[in-house]
């Protein structure tokens, strides 16, 4: 099995605060695309990172330890044709996908190898996931329609491991949705989708209180 990891990267950093792309924010000594490649390298044959069009030198630079090993190509509008411009840039003999969310810079080695042991034995399609802790209630126009049933929802994370060609098919019908994942258009397909188990640092960098929390987790390391 040859793993690639794509890490779409192109997000803004509004909800942050920052003018930068988010992936450029600062956490610790390091942005935070730093931080997603350096957990993602050791895992993969190949990483790959979709930057903002325009941005692709400045994030060359801010990963600059790890050029050429990972490529910095241009991605797109929304997430979703981030994953599929990366895509064309995987090597041949790739046979297995992980996509990454840059945001999620500090997902431990412990979610990558629960992913990629489920590829490895012979699932095509892996999501990492955590349980439900809130009730979860159904709204709209501001009334309660119903209230579900937490134990059958989880918080989905990443990375999400496909095998290649399952991937690719999935990418071949665009979506126009940004928050569609990689799992989404799988499950459009029809096929199945495994869930293994995530981990709270595996968090989305997303508002302002996340970075304070990022920044706990880069001195956590440091103590």
């Amino acid at each position: 099995m040859k793993l690639a990891a794509i890490i779409p990267a192109a997000g803004s950093g509004e909800r942050l605060g920052h003018a930068l792309p988010k992936a450029l924010v600062q956490v610790g000594q390091h942005c935070i695309l730093y931080h997603a490649v350096a957990g993602a390298i050791s895992h993969v044959d190949q990483v790959i990172v979709a930057a903002p069009s325009g941005s692709e030198h400045i994030f060359e630079h801010s990963i600059k330890e790890f050029v050429p090993a990972v490529k910095v190509v241009t991605g797109g509008e929304i997430r979703s044709a981030s994953v599929a411009s990366a895509l064309k840039h995987i090597d041949k003999e790739i046979t297995h996908v992980l996509v990454h969310d840059a945001a999620r810079a500090f997902t431990p080695a412990s979610v990558y190898l629960e992913v990629i042991h489920a590829l490895s034995q012979g699932k095509d399609a892996v999501i990492p996931a955590l349980p439900m802790v809130d009730t979860i209630k159904r709204v709209k126009d501001q009334l309660v329609l119903s209230t579900e049933e937490r134990a059958a929802l989880v918080r989905v994370q990443t990375p999400q491991g496909f095998k290649r060609d399952l991937l690719e098919r999935a990418h071949e019908k665009s979506s126009s949705d940004p928050n569609a994942d990689d799992a989404f258009l799988v499950e459009q397909l029809g096929e199945r989708v495994h869930v293994v188990m995530g981990h709270e640092d595996a968090f989305k960098i997303t508002v302002p209180n996340d970075l304070v929390l990022a920044n706990l987790v880069v001195n956590r390391g440091r103590s």
